[in-house]
């Protein structure tokens, strides 16, 4: 049989991070388009953009300086995650800002007058983030807050006398307040009861109040508006979906964002004077990264949907239409080959109703061989983007099933608490209802049946193979935690807190870990294994990979290891993910393939 071969799905680019230059003429914004995530810029009189930035590693983000050509952006080393901050010149001229590569730096924006910009560091502990302000023509650099915590900031008052920031308690629960530059003090504009989150705030036109994404007090993230006088929150739009990516207008008059309607998005504007809404059309997929136009006649986003991989676009505020800006991930080869799926919904062992994308292969006859991944976080969702793996899997003649099994995100704050500390297994048995829902509804192989996950996802693939044996025929896990404890004991410091509220700690639930952790089950193993992991990842170290590797070979089972030296939890590089999906392609093809 003929197929197509794995590198033009993944010479398939992307771009993301549009940001206007002051004049409008031209947008800066980041794509992977020569192998490695660049600075590019498109010039509205001009068809195809111009590289910027020449950097032997990978840009994370650029955004302008307030009034000014500069732009700030951020670097790390071997996709380690320490990020350090850059000055990047209209020439491509490049400054370090941070000279501090053992520590992580957020940006947090610059200030009104463009002299200073504001970051956030774990300089003093690796555990705890410090606030920090710095000119950008001196270099002086100022601490202006330090608090034992996890803290960043999120932009600067339109005063330029003091900060928004932000507290955060968890992946699910924040604070933001604001902090005078002069005194030192905060006030803290959100402090609440339970847990809830505060995404995305703007300033309003008069400074008295910020329009931010929060789930305060119920289970979706709607739209309000917080008083800064008396904290009070009004509510402008609330959904049964979660809303995303709020931006807001120069002109403070339009805010735009998303809706989340169970993994696909919907584009919204809110124009404030009249207190009316409006969509777009566009194809199925996600809508992230929004940005106004200095004009505010244009709002640039990125689109990502499986026909339409990721690439820029440009929404006529005017018209309500849109237009494809950038073509990065346009690829004859493989565009009719590509699949959208359908979102199905499978009831597990207690009657919860899970929802699930399920693409088919475009050919196919009789049974079909399915290739169950499963996401990350697990706080996290899998949306209806383009997957250069998963693509390629469907053109091999693979159906693919991307739960969002209980704990994910976009489903309310019940669901996705529904697999916290000793509920971690019932998320592994929605595993078991949706292979009976493939079996049954889905013309599923029950005897080719592969599971496939990255970071917790991996762990997902690792505790169904342990606990459920028989389900599966092959198994791919993907810089994944083989033992919470090892994992919480190895993991960054800094995450080790966040991590320990969704898993739990060794201290109270360590007797669990022994009984649920796959590194202690492998005798139990009866489906082929491949493991990939990236040397340098901060977030699960690599010793997750090597000691259940090291198990199963001491054991002669069939298990195969892929170690990439110069990647961390991300693989970037063009050459490894060549090497990754092609052996992990024939790994398939050996245990279900057609």
């Amino acid at each position: 049989m003929k197929w197509i071969d794995v590198k033009p799905y993944l010479h398939v680019r992307s771009a993301g991070n549009p940001v206007y230059h002051p004049n409008g003429e031209v947008l800066s914004f980041i794509t992977n388009y020569t192998g490695l995530p660049q600075v590019w810029e498109l010039w509205s009189d001009k068809g195809w953009p111009s590289q910027t930035s020449f950097t032997e590693e990978r840009i994370i983000f650029v955004k302008y300086i307030s009034g000014t050509k500069m732009r700030v952006i951020g670097m790390d080393v071997g996709v380690n995650e320490k990020e350090q901050l850059f000055l990047l010149s209209e020439q491509g001229d490049i400054t370090p800002l941070t000279d501090s590569p053992d520590h992580i730096h957020h940006y947090g924006g610059s200030s009104p007058d463009g002299k200073w910009i504001a970051w956030s560091s774990n300089r003093r502990h690796p555990t705890y983030f410090d606030l920090y302000i710095q000119n950008i023509e001196t270099l002086e650099i100022r601490q202006v807050y330090q608090q034992d915590g996890t803290y960043s900031v999120v932009k600067w008052h339109p005063n330029g006398k003091s900060l928004l920031i932000q507290r955060t308690q968890s992946n699910l629960d924040n604070d933001l307040g604001i902090l005078e530059l002069e005194s030192g003090e905060v006030r803290w504009l959100t402090e609440h009861d339970g847990e809830a989150i505060f995404l995305s705030p703007q300033f309003s036109k008069d400074g008295n109040q910020i329009y931010v994404l929060s789930n305060k007090d119920r289970e979706f993230i709607g739209l309000a508006a917080i008083d800064l006088t008396t904290s009070n929150l009004t509510w402008l739009d609330k959904r049964e979906w979660d809303l995303e990516e709020l931006t807001l207008s120069n002109n403070k008059n339009l805010l735009a964002y998303s809706v989340n309607e169970g993994g696909i998005s919907k584009g919204v504007i809110f124009n404030l004077l009249e207190q009316k809404f409006s969509t777009w059309d566009t194809p199925i997929g996600a809508i992230t990264e929004l940005a106004f136009s200095p004009d505010d006649s244009k709002l640039a986003y990125v689109f990502n949907g499986p026909k339409y991989p990721s690439d820029i676009w440009e929404l006529d505020v005017h018209t309500n239409k849109a237009k494809r800006l950038t073509f990065v991930s346009k690829s004859p080869v493989i565009e009719e080959q590509l699949v959208e799926p359908e979102l199905i919904r499978f009831s597990s062992f207690d009657g919860l109703e899970v929802p699930a994308f399920y693409y088919k292969p475009k050919k196919h006859a009789g049974k079909l061989p399915v290739v169950v991944f499963v996401h990350g976080g697990p706080e996290s969702q899998i949306r209806a983007v383009y997957n250069p793996f998963l693509q390629y899997f469907l053109n091999r003649g693979y159906a693919v099933c991307t739960p969002n099994v209980r704990g994910s995100s976009g489903y309310g704050k019940t669901y996705v608490h529904l697999d916290d500390v000793r509920k971690r297994m019932d998320s592994v048995k929605d595993l078991t209802a949706l292979v009976e829902w493939l079996k049954n509804n889905g013309n599923a192989d029950p005897d080719k049946i592969a599971i496939m996950g990255r970071s917790y996802g991996g762990f997902m693939v690792l505790a169904a193979i342990t606990h459920y044996p028989k389900l599966w025929s092959a198994a791919i896990d993907i810089v994944g935690i083989s033992s919470f404890k090892t994992f919480l004991e190895n993991t960054g410091s800094w995450r080790r807190k966040l991590r320990e509220l969704e898993y739990g700690s060794i201290e109270e639930d360590g007797e669990f870990f022994d009984e649920i952790d796959p590194i202690h089950r492998t005798k139990d193993i009866t489906s082929p294994l491949m493991v990939l992991h990236g040397a340098n990842d901060p977030r699960v170290p690599i010793e997750e990979a090597e000691q259940i590797v090291n198990e199963l070979k001491e054991r002669n089972h069939p298990v195969t290891y892929i170690r990439f030296e110069d990647e961390g939890h991300f693989f970037v590089k063009l050459k490894n993910n060549i090497t990754a999906y092609t052996a992990v392609a024939d790994f398939l093809d050996q245990y279900i393939g057609l």
